[in-house]
């Protein structure tokens, strides 16, 4: 304030710059939403001035000036320089309601034609016809699509046929529909085909969908040829990423077979694809010439293996410790004579085929050239309680690279995860030095029980009576698990079994007790096998192979061996030192060699390994 005369006058402070420019800003908003309100009136004002008109027509069953409507909105769509900037959505909102009014009409006629068997109207025709490009481009579209429907099945001939003697005349429809008709008959020619490509794109069984749509390429003409081909380009993109996948998994679980007749496929399917030759390249370098096998096939078997030779044999010796398991170095030695004897690791259910529940086919034994099949047994891993305090493992673990180890209590209580204390993670490791050693990545069986535990986890509440019990007689803390301890225990077993599998492991049984089976009458047979089924096949899944504890066998034509059979069981493993197998009625049986401490001392396994090389000097301090 200022004082002038002794009066005082308020001057006004200047705005900032700030403040004149949000003014500013604002009235440019306040303008563009007037100029869009003024823009969205005119457009509003314009549609409803046509459309009713266009309406009317059709009301009035004037389809030449509906047509000639439609048209003009269209010529001022198709006519716009290509500089012109200003919004066209006015034009593109027309004629979207003009085909929408008229595509209502004609959905209701293809309805009824298709369904009702229905003869069109004059009044229909004269809309169908009178409306020129508006309405045959829609019916064109749909007979299209009838024949494509066609081809995969979800129309029959006689009523597509009907479809077209009722419109194929039409005067704005015949110089599309003409042709589709004539090619019907080919088009029912090559369902079959087609309709089992699609079949094996749905299924993902990508390979085979392509091979049959480029044999219906190779053979067909005309809309069948342009349907193929579009698909056989929607299958090789959709195939890539998943084959690949498959092609890098196979790589690395050294399933070089198997990765070499994929990526080949691939390499056909793709033949610029850099990476898919390169990998074709990997697979190739690990694989030779394979040739029909027709001699013995040797089947070994080994119990869980002695982890701590300190704890079996001097802490804690027990004579049964001795005479019924090997030693880690034990088995590794024979893994290594296996290997220098040219012997090769097989999928013993590669010697059948399991496809159907009433018989057996026999196949071939395919192995590398010099090569001999060699089938691994590693029996009764569940892992029972007394075996953890003699130098053996308490269970099987997933490290932190999703291997599966063996858990063990060293002689100085420390408890040690290791792939090398356990048959599984050795095997694993071997065959990753040695991938020749098996034959496309087959590792071998691993036979359970159920009545005390899977690999070492009580899983259902039925074995928890029978695993106290033997935690008591070893002097061992006894257990009660809840609920959800149970249910993260399956969760664990599950996903050492995922892993197992995914390696090259195969799943068997050794009956739920470990019973001695031609022992045992008919119920006690059906009552254990349908707790096996129950408590342990819920988690591996299907099992075809059956290895009988201690080799007591049931022959084939017993009625309990029927029953066996009727379980899905047609794989059976008795026991005997030599080579042996023999094909029965729907099933396969083989002896088993055991090795363990006394075959070692007793049975002359030469043909496979040198004992004296093998046998682990710590046993002479027991035995």
């Amino acid at each position: 304030m200022m004082e002038f005369g002794g009066n005082t006058v308020r001057m006004e402070r200047p705005r900032p710059i700030g403040t004149w420019v949000l003014i500013f800003i604002g009235l440019i908003c306040i303008t563009s939403l007037l100029g869009i309100m003024i823009f969205v009136s005119n457009s509003n004002e314009r549609i409803a001035r046509i459309m009713p008109k266009f309406e009317s027509a059709l009301e009035k069953r004037d389809y030449a000036l509906a047509l000639s409507m439609y048209r003009d909105i269209n010529d001022v769509i198709i006519n716009r320089d290509p500089g012109d900037t200003t919004d066209a959505s006015d034009e593109y909102e027309i004629l979207n309601q003009m085909e929408m009014q008229v595509n209502e009409r004609v959905s209701s006629i293809e309805n009824k034609i298709r369904y009702e068997r229905y003869t069109p109207s004059k009044d229909d025709i004269a809309f169908l016809e009178g409306l020129g490009e508006l309405t045959g481009a829609r019916m064109t579209i749909w007979l299209t699509d009838l024949c494509e429907e066609f081809l995969l099945g979800t129309i029959e001939k006689p009523t597509l046929t009907f479809i077209f003697q009722k419109l194929e005349n039409l005067s704005n429809l015949s110089a599309a529909a003409r042709p589709l008709r004539i090619e019907v008959d080919q088009i029912e020619l090559f369902r079959g085909d087609v309709q089992t490509a699609e079949r094996m794109f749905t299924d993902g069984e990508y390979i085979e969908c392509v091979e049959h749509f480029e044999y219906v390429l190779k053979s067909s003409s005309g809309f069948v040829n342009d349907y193929s081909k579009k698909r056989l380009e929607e299958c090789k993109v959709a195939m890539y990423q998943p084959m690949m996948e498959k092609a890098d998994h196979l790589l690395a679980t050294f399933k070089y077979y198997s990765a070499e007749e994929l990526l080949s496929d691939l390499a056909r399917i793709f033949p610029e694809d850099q990476v898919i030759q390169s990998n074709l390249y990997l697979a190739t370098s690990n694989t030779s010439h394979v040739e029909k096998y027709t001699g013995p096939v040797e089947v070994i078997c080994v119990k869980p293996l002695i982890s701590d030779v300190k704890v079996a044999f001097e802490t804690n010796y027990v004579a049964s410790t001795d005479s019924y398991y090997l030693t880690t170095k034990e088995f590794r030695k024979i893994l290594e004579s296996l290997y220098a004897k040219n012997y090769c690791l097989i999928d013993p259910c590669s010697m059948v085929d399991l496809s159907n529940s009433s018989f057996l086919n026999v196949k071939d034994i395919m192995l590398p050239e010099g090569k001999k099949p060699l089938v691994v047994i590693l029996e009764d891993f569940s892992y029972t309680a007394s075996r953890s305090k003699i130098g053996m493992c308490q269970r099987l673990v997933l490290n932190d690279m999703g291997q599966v180890c063996g858990e063990y209590v060293s002689a100085s209580g420390q408890t040690v995860v290791s792939r090398n204390s356990e048959a599984v993670g050795i095997l694993d490791a071997f065959i990753e030095e040695h991938p020749d050693f098996s034959y496309n990545g087959v590792k071998g069986v691993i036979s359970l029980t159920g009545y005390q535990s899977v690999f070492g986890y009580v899983t259902d509440e039925d074995q928890v009576d029978d695993r106290n019990s033997a935690l008591k007689t070893a002097g061992l803390m006894e257990i009660s698990p809840s609920e959800k301890e149970i249910e993260d225990n399956r969760a664990m077993v599950l996903a050492i079994i995922e892993q197992l599998k995914d390696v090259g492991w195969i799943m068997g049984s050794s009956t739920y007790g470990f019973i001695n089976a031609n022992h045992c009458e008919i119920g006690t047979i059906t009552n254990d096998t349908q707790k096996w089924l129950d408590q342990v096949g819920q988690l591996t899944g299907q099992v075809d192979i059956l290895v009988y504890p201690n080799g007591d066998f049931i022959r084939g034509s017993d009625p309990r061996c029927k029953y066996l059979k009727e379980q899905g069981f047609r794989l059976f493993f008795g026991v005997g030192p030599s080579p042996y197998f023999t094909y029965g009625d729907n099933y396969i049986y083989f002896d088993r060699c055991m090795l363990n401490g006394d075959t070692l001392r007793s049975v002359d396994y030469s043909r496979l390994f040198d004992v004296n090389e093998v046998y682990d000097e710590n046993r002479k301090k027991s035995h």
